[in-house]
């Protein structure tokens, strides 16, 4: 039987993992290995615990995690800022591995709702290629920086041939990830949706397949937020305040960002909506931000209805 009142914490480490429970249970300490993987699952599942919470403090925990999800186990991954902030909140300094596994497990009992699932293992597949892919473009990036910047003929032709080496690890990361996106039906046609609307294109589609499943299943605030587009207000006492976008997920902010670019440009709509702001007084960004955050609402409408841009009635 589940016990969904059961949550529990695990602090990893390199060598231990360590394991509370709230409400208080005996804590649990293994060996960071396959054999105390497996001695903290069974241990899990005789209990019958509801949640596990996990910071997310890179690969240590891989293996653990892997045999949560295989075992149907539902395991949360944390911001380590936000377990450290509920620290504060409870006005405690006492710190052992002990003790940090049995407060994370009391953050996942008091913060259930803020919990998301990870997800599945072709799901993490995805998102690794999405990663990788980011990171190729990126280091692409630079070595066309350096090209501009070299002048010695061996460093020029050393530039040429790794922007080409790294175009081609990227062709062969790209194709992957998109015939498994066209392998399950429901991300091809996510795929397909985002794709026609102005300023989305194969690439910045992909990514928000992968990176933003939660499109089509949220509202437009919800949206706004995990995109990072939405405006936070920062004003206290007298003082006139401001508006500012914070947090998100970056990589899916400046998908949306390029997008509306791109849209501002080859679509009379946003190209309209664009201009009103400018002539409203807006910067530049801000107003382009504006329009990133409508092209994200609109997405989310899209793929709620399960509709095209072409299809839908404003367009």
């Amino acid at each position: 039987m589940i016990n969904m009142t059961l949550s529990a914490g695990v602090d990893v480490g390199s060598a231990w993992l360590d394991v509370g429970f709230h409400p208080f249970a005996r804590p649990i300490r293994a060996r960071n290995n396959e054999t105390g993987v497996g001695t903290i699952v069974a241990a899990l599942r005789e209990r019958g615990v509801g949640k596990v919470a996990l910071e997310a403090i890179g690969g240590y925990a891989r293996k653990l995690v892997a045999a949560l999800i295989e075992a149907e186990v539902k395991v949360f991954v944390v911001n380590p800022r936000r377990i450290k902030a509920f620290r504060d909140a409870e006005g405690l300094r006492a710190k052992t591995d002990k003790l940090d596994a049995s407060l994370i497990a009391r953050f996942a009992h008091a913060m259930a709702h803020e919990l998301r699932p990870l997800p599945d293992a072709e799901q993490a597949i995805l998102k690794a290629l999405s990663t990788r892919r980011r990171q190729l473009t990126e280091s692409i990036a630079i070595e066309k920086t350096r090209l501009k910047q070299a002048f010695d003929p061996l460093v020029l032709e050393s530039c040429r041939e790794m922007i080409v080496f790294l175009e081609q690890k990227r062709q062969l990361i790209e194709r992957d990830l998109d015939r498994r996106i066209d392998a399950e039906d429901r991300m091809a046609r996510r795929r397909a949706i985002l794709s026609s609307i102005p300023g989305i294109g194969a690439r910045i589609s992909s990514l928000l397949v992968v990176e933003m499943p939660e499109l089509g299943a949220i509202d437009r605030k919800a949206v706004a937020s995990l995109a990072g587009l939405a405006p936070h207000p920062s004003q206290s006492g007298l003082s006139p305040g401001r508006n500012a976008i914070s947090g998100g997920r970056p990589c899916v902010r400046a998908a949306f960002y390029m997008a509306a670019l791109v849209a501002t440009r080859s679509n009379s709509k946003f190209k309209s909506v664009y201009r009103d702001l400018r002539n409203a007084g807006k910067p530049a960004k801000v107003a382009l931000i504006a329009v990133a955050r409508r092209i994200a609402t609109l997405a989310n409408a899209l793929i709620r209805q399960d509709i095209t841009f072409q299809h839908a009635a404003f367009a």
